[in-house]
């Protein structure tokens, strides 16, 4: 084993949070040494306590937590100043498509201006490696599909927009300084959690994407499911996504940080990172309940505002250039996803 002295150190903003914290176990396996910082706003410290648990205490040595908000430049500026950085994966932000559209104000403060200090930062301590957790929001309502990563960008709330315009920033910030080493990665539909069962999604609230909310109803925290849309142009009338197991995710942030690594002119990449293929949410809904072995109750509601018919990924050029390629599908999704359920009724809480 390489000593940890001499391993990267890399800082995950929004380490505690779904995606984090699978790629935070992926990262500290592949052995780097983590720091994570987050705000715990939509997250929880039980996630981290578990990450260290699952990687085991020798390993577990490597990784720092840092209750911090990127928002604060004196969070920042303490963090920075104590600590050099290889790199950082930058997950920390807000993602609910409709909350962003009541509250676009609350997104554009947290996406936008926790990213922008971020770069401040970093620039100043001369950490110049970052790869960053974009969307497919930012493609909309593609014109053709699967979604090239050249395609025209266009989205369609603000919190796509979010993710648009730190993609521009990044790409700005990138060409007036050229030391910088930036890579996009455009998310699919993650779902699933660590075969484990001992991390997974665990959002507060009424949950806004489609697994979760499966979750919620199997585990009776909701009486049914709602399906918005079921008269789209698709087989079964619902709409339909590239869904991608969590763990895939991760390993492509690893795959990220080791093409950033050692490229040197890589420049400002994107990547998407999905399967490649479509799933209708009726057909996700089967393949849950096939792993949960009962029916899931289904509402059929009208279809919502801003939401496109179908969306997949290209995955050409990560698996070309990034040497990745998403290895598991929709059933290994939902046994994981049902097995991390099952294990945490109340997600990261042991009573309501």
């Amino acid at each position: 084993m390489a000593s940890s002295e001499s391993a990267q150190r890399i800082l995950v903003t929004g380490g505690a949070g779904f995606i984090g914290s699978h790629t935070v176990v992926q990262l500290l396996k592949a052995e780097f040494r983590v720091s994570i910082i987050d705000n715990l706003d939509n997250s929880a410290m039980e996630a981290v306590d578990r990450v260290r648990d699952l990687v085991g205490p020798e390993l577990s040595q490597n990784l720092e937590f840092h209750l911090g908000d990127l928002r604060k430049m004196e969070d920042l500026e303490k963090l920075f100043s104590q600590t050099k950085f290889d790199a950082v994966i930058h997950f920390a932000g807000l993602k609910a498509v409709g909350e962003s559209v009541a509250y676009p104000r609350r997104y554009f403060d947290n996406n936008l201006v926790g990213t922008i200090n971020l770069y401040e930062v970093m620039s100043k301590y001369d950490c110049k490696k970052m790869v960053f957790s974009s969307s497919a929001t930012v493609y909309g309502e593609p014109e053709k599909i699967p979604c090239v990563e050249d395609f025209k960008l266009q989205a369609v709330n603000p919190y796509g927009r979010t993710k648009l315009f730190l993609e521009e920033i990044a790409r700005d910030i990138q060409k007036a300084e050229p030391d910088w080493r930036i890579i996009l990665l455009r998310y699919f539909n993650p779902v699933g959690a660590h075969e484990s069962g001992k991390i997974g999604e665990d959002p507060k609230g009424i949950p806004n994407n489609l697994m979760p909310y499966i979750q919620q109803v199997a585990v009776g925290r909701l009486p049914k499911l709602n399906v918005f849309g079921h008269d789209y142009p698709t087989k079964d009338g619902s709409a339909i996504r590239d869904y991608i197991h969590v763990m895939d995710l991760a390993d492509g942030h690893i795959a990220a940080l080791r093409k950033i690594f050692t490229t040197e002119n890589i420049g400002c990449m994107t990547y998407n990172l999905g399967t490649g293929r479509g799933t209708s949410v009726l057909e996700m809904v089967a393949a849950f309940e096939k792993a949960y072995g009962k029916k899931i109750p289904i509402k059929l509601c009208p279809r919502r505002p801003g939401d496109a018919t179908a969306v997949y990924a290209s995955t050409e050029k990560a698996e070309k250039e990034l040497g990745w390629k998403a290895r598991y599908g929709i059933d290994e999704m939902c046994r994981d996803q049902w097995n991390w359920a099952k294990n945490n009724p109340l997600g990261y809480q042991s009573k309501p």
